[in-house]
C-alpha cells in the first residue's frame, strides 16, 4: 500500500504540529490524501491525554511557563508525557478500516516499530503486560497515545533518542510512579546514533510492520500539491 511520510528538520511547536495533524486527519477522512506519516521533534512540551490527571503534573502552569515548557491537554489516549528536542515523534494519519480496524493491533504495531528500531542498535526492547510502549532494562524508551476518528488514526508515538530527561522530572511519566525513563543515549553513551539514522530506521520498520511503502518528503522541500494546501 502506498503512503507518504514528511520529515521535519527543526523542532516543531506542539500547537503547530497538532493543527497540522487535524488538517491531515480531515483530508484523510475525505480521501483527499493517502495515508500520511509525520516524523518530527517538538519544542519542550508536556501533554496530558484522555486518562491524564493533573496530579501527575509536578509543576504549576506558571512554573512550566517559566521553564520554557508548553502544556497541553489533548484528545489522544494515554496519560502524561514530555516531548522535546532529541526525541522523535511519529504521527501516522492512517485509515485503519477493513482488516486493520483494531486499535489493539495498531498499538502492537507501534510497539513493534520501536522494538525493532532499538534492535538495530543492539538494544533489547520489549513489551510489558498491561503497560503500553517499548521498554528496556534501563527504562521506558517509547510512549504511545493515539486516537481514531472515523477509523483514521492521529497522534502516535514518541521515541527517546538523545533528549534531555530533565523534562520528565516535572511529571509522573505515563502516570507510572517509580518507573524510570531512558533514552538511547543513556544506554549507549557515545555510541548513540545520530538522529537522522534513527529516523530512517523508524520509517523503514514502519513500512515493514504497517505494510505501507513510504514515499518520503522533507517538510522544507517540494511536497505533493495535495499536501502543500495543508502545510
Amino acid at each position: 500500500m502506498k503512503a507518504w511520510s514528511v520529515q521535519f528538520n527543526e523542532p516543531v511547536p506542539y500547537q503547530e504540529g497538532l493543527e497540522l495533524q487535524r488538517r491531515l486527519l480531515k483530508a484523510r477522512q475525505e480521501d483527499l490524501i493517502p495515508d500520511t506519516v509525520l516524523i518530527l521533534q517538538h519544542t519542550p512540551t508536556v501533554t496530558l491525554g484522555n486518562r491524564g490527571r493533573d496530579n501527575y503534573l509536578l509543576k504549576t502552569e506558571e512554573e512550566y511557563r517559566a521553564l520554557g515548557i508548553d502544556l497541553f491537554h489533548v484528545e489522544r489516549g494515554g496519560d502524561v508525557t514530555f516531548h522535546g528536542p532529541g526525541q522523535w515523534v511519529i504521527y501516522p494519519i492512517l485509515y485503519l478500516g477493513g482488516n486493520e480496524a483494531d486499535s489493539h493491533g495498531y498499538l502492537s504495531n507501534l510497539e513493534e516499530i520501536a522494538i525493532r528500531t532499538l534492535g538495530d542498535y543492539g538494544i533489547k526492547g520489549f513489551r510489558r503486560e498491561g503497560k503500553s510502549g517499548a521498554w528496556t532494562d534501563a527504562g521506558k524508551v517509547a510512549a504511545i497515545g493515539f486516537r481514531l476518528k472515523k477509523w483514521v488514526s492521529f497522534h502516535g508515538m514518541s521515541f527517546n533518542v538523545a533528549n534531555d530527561l530533565m523534562g520528565f522530572d516535572t511529571i509522573v511519566p505515563c502516570g507510572l510512579v517509580g518507573e524510570p525513563v531512558a533514552t538511547m543515549k543513556t544506554i549507549l553513551g557515545e555510541a548513540c546514533p545520530e538522529m537522522p539514522a534513527v529516523r530512517d530506521s523508524m520509517l523503514n520498520h514502519f513500512s515493514d510492520v504497517c505494510n505501507r511503502e513510504l514515499e518520503r518528503f522533507d517538510a522544507d522541500g517540494a511536497l505533493p500539491a495535495e499536501l502543500q494546501k495543508l502545510f
